[in-house]
């Protein structure tokens, strides 16, 4: 990988992990569903002129956006409300998990013997994390954070069933089209309207929605597709470990958090066990010596 094509890809955990540092500041303004509501209007705003309308498309998008993106956002953003930044970062990565699953039951996508040893390593860290004592008290939003990387996974299987009819960055933009509507009308059935709080949002609020939507969202998946274009997914995937890296040190720099030792434990026996699914040598050392001739 050229070097500024590794600087680029390295926009992506950044962008991203920190966007979970923001995103708690910001839930002390807004609502999960009201922020994150913004967020994709905004990102649509931003990205949804570059791309062509996703013609015969528009109702399967609207369930994966509902899926995908409502629901799981809903779900993740309200246990992140209710816990600290750093466990919640590193609960969400047991989305791996999930999606090596579900891809198994309703794909048929066996997972390899490699793929199973990362699965049962990153429970047994998930299992360690839950059982730290700085969570104690917290289960509903661990359920809400578990709910949510559950329903990702499910709504990554509803995407892989479009077969690549839509490109990624096509994708993103349309569901944030879709996406950010269902929120906020969400977001006015459950909590209320959402005039007072948009009304007294200080302007630190607004530039959590600003960093969101245009920086994690616009830039970061940006930066995303434009490395898996050039590069095999095997190759790039492994960038996405240094995501809880940077959300962690976000979340101690910027919001004084200081971890529990038997979650930091736990976290690092999850990245690696993410880390052993995700991660292919044999086809990494084959397009390696196809590249070195």
């Amino acid at each position: 990988m050229q070097f500024r094509h590794i600087l680029i890809a390295l926009i992506v955990p950044l962008t991203w992990g920190f966007g979970f540092t923001f995103a708690k500041a910001g839930l002390g303004h807004f609502s999960p569903l009201l922020l994150m509501g913004m967020r994709f209007v905004l990102a649509a705003i931003v990205l949804a002129w570059f791309v062509p309308l996703p013609r015969g498309h528009f109702w399967t998008l609207c369930w994966i956006s509902f899926i995908a993106a409502t629901l799981q956002y809903g779900l993740t953003f309200s246990g992140l409300a209710l816990m600290a930044a750093t466990p919640a970062v590193l609960l969400v990565q047991s989305e791996v998990i999930f999606g090596v699953i579900i891809a198994a039951i309703l794909l048929g996508e066996r997972p390899s013997l490699r793929q199973i040893l990362g699965i049962v390593m990153a429970s047994c860290g998930v299992v360690v994390i839950l059982g730290a004592p700085a969570l104690a008290g917290q289960w509903l939003g661990i359920g809400l954070v578990l709910s949510g990387a559950l329903v990702w996974a499910f709504g990554q299987v509803l995407i892989r069933r479009l077969d690549g009819a839509l490109g990624g960055f096509q994708l993103t933009a349309w569901i944030g089209v879709m996406a950010g509507p269902q929120m906020l009308l969400a977001s006015c059935l459950f909590d209320g309207n959402p005039l007072p709080a948009i009304q007294a949002a200080p302007i630190e609020a607004w530039l959590t929605v600003i960093y969101l939507g245009v920086v994690m969202t616009a830039i970061g998946y940006s930066a995303w597709y434009y490395v898996l274009a050039r590069y095999p997914v095997p190759m790039v995937m492994p960038v996405l470990l240094l995501l809880p890296v940077a959300a962690i040190f976000g979340a101690v720099t910027m919001l004084g958090e200081v971890p529990d030792p038997m979650v930091l434990a736990g976290g690092i026996v999850v990245i690696f066990g993410v880390g052993v699914v995700v991660v292919e040598p044999a086809y990494l050392l084959t397009w390696w010596r196809k590249k070195t001739g």
